[in-house]
């Protein structure tokens, strides 16, 4: 192909990587979010889609961590938009899980909430998970207990605990998401961690907190006083 003959997205998309390269703040969030989507889409020009999806989603994080089925029916969206979707969010969470998975001793259970938010936040239907706690406040393991409905999901306080005695753990702190955007606990809620706090009574596994996440915001049962 001749250099008259190569699509003009080409020569921008070259200057974009330079720019990137040399300056990457420097980029607008679209230009961000054209070079992520030339990764699979590369004889595309990509830029009306990364405005596009911006604009339908509001900001650079949201349309990144927009799930497949709000993806569905956008022109120029297809398996390969949506397997790099997923990739980057699952980048986003693990990095967002971090400091809870490094072995260290949690100074703080938010740390645990950052991760959840990372993990679950934007979800459209909620998951339950579990982080399980060695004596020295050190994560042994950061699970998934359940994934239920949009305003619902099975928890069974029994099985946690099996899994608390299967890890050796001497606490637990318990994470699930509220896909509605408020995260303020529901009766339930509130009945679940009661359930739970009683069930590990008698297994001496302490609990330490119950974290409900959105994508930007958490409730601690801990920080409200309602873990005694």
């Amino acid at each position: 192909m001749t250099e008259s003959k190569k699509p003009h997205y080409l020569g921008h998309r070259q200057r974009l990587k330079e720019k990137l390269t040399e300056n990457s703040r420097s980029l607008a969030d679209y230009e961000i979010l054209e070079l992520a989507l030339a990764m699979v889409l590369p004889r595309r020009d990509t830029k009306p889609l990364a405005k596009e999806l911006i604009e339908r989603f509001g900001s650079l994080k949201d349309a990144i961590m927009a799930r497949p089925d709000q993806l569905d029916g956008i022109k120029g969206v297809g398996a390969g938009v949506k397997s790099q979707w997923t990739l980057m969010q699952e980048l986003f969470a693990r990095l967002g899980e971090a400091s809870a998975r490094s072995g260290k001793p949690l100074s703080d259970p938010t740390d645990v909430a950052k991760a959840a938010m990372a993990r679950i936040g934007n979800k459209g239907v909620e998951e339950f998970w579990t982080a399980f706690l060695d004596s020295k406040n050190r994560v042994i393991a950061w699970e998934q207990v359940s994934k239920g409905t949009v305003n619902a999901t099975p928890v069974f306080p029994r099985e946690i605990m099996a899994t608390a005695l299967r890890l050796e753990a001497t606490s637990i702190i318990l994470a699930h998401n509220h896909p509605g955007g408020d995260p303020t606990p529901s009766v339930e809620d509130v009945m679940l961690t009661e359930k739970v706090m009683e069930t590990a009574r008698g297994l001496e596994v302490r609990v330490l907190d119950h974290i409900i996440v959105t994508d930007n915001d958490f409730y601690s049962f801990n920080d409200h006083g309602r873990m005694r």
